[in-house]
């Protein structure tokens, strides 16, 4: 499989190392394909890994690994939110019905997919960026109780 692959051929052969070895970063992912003989950009790497949805596990000591993100229920999925919020965000604010929240560097994708898979009513979006958050509430009222409620589930 040597020289430039379609999207899709790009993707799976990033599955397939992420899940046959641990890969940290996206420049080691990027070192992984070319010796593999696969011509690719970090840029490139970049929007794979967001559109692949992969997420950052924490594997000890200060390291992280990539990962598919695993589907969860709603029950499932409120209890890693928790657990992600009291590991990883730091931070929430609150403008009107929109909500910041400020994560370790590398974990805003993998909070904001787990936020998203709860699939509550009382959120309509979240867009989600190295760090940061960013949480779009029905109304006001919404904003002000889902802080309520993320600010409790950050300090455990």
């Amino acid at each position: 499989m040597a020289g430039t692959l379609s999207k899709e051929q790009r993707q799976k052969r990033i599955q397939d190392i992420i899940a046959r070895d641990s890969v940290s970063t996206q420049g080691e992912l990027v070192k992984r394909l070319q010796a593999e003989g696969i011509r690719v950009t970090q840029a490139t790497v970049s929007r794979d890994i967001n559109e692949l949805r992969l997420v950052r596990l924490p594997v000890g000591k200060g390291r992280h690994r990539y990962a598919l993100a695993q589907t969860a229920g709603h029950v499932g999925a409120q209890e890693e939110l928790a657990r992600l919020f009291q590991n990883f965000v730091h931070d929430i604010d609150r403008g009107e019905n929109m909500l910041v929240i400020r994560t370790t560097d590398g974990h805003a994708t993998g909070v904001a997919l787990v936020l998203d898979r709860v699939r509550r009513d009382d959120i309509i979006g979240t867009l989600a960026g190295e760090d940061t958050i960013f949480v779009v509430a029905r109304t006001t009222a919404d904003a002000e109780n889902i802080m309520e409620e993320f600010h409790a589930m950050m300090l455990g």
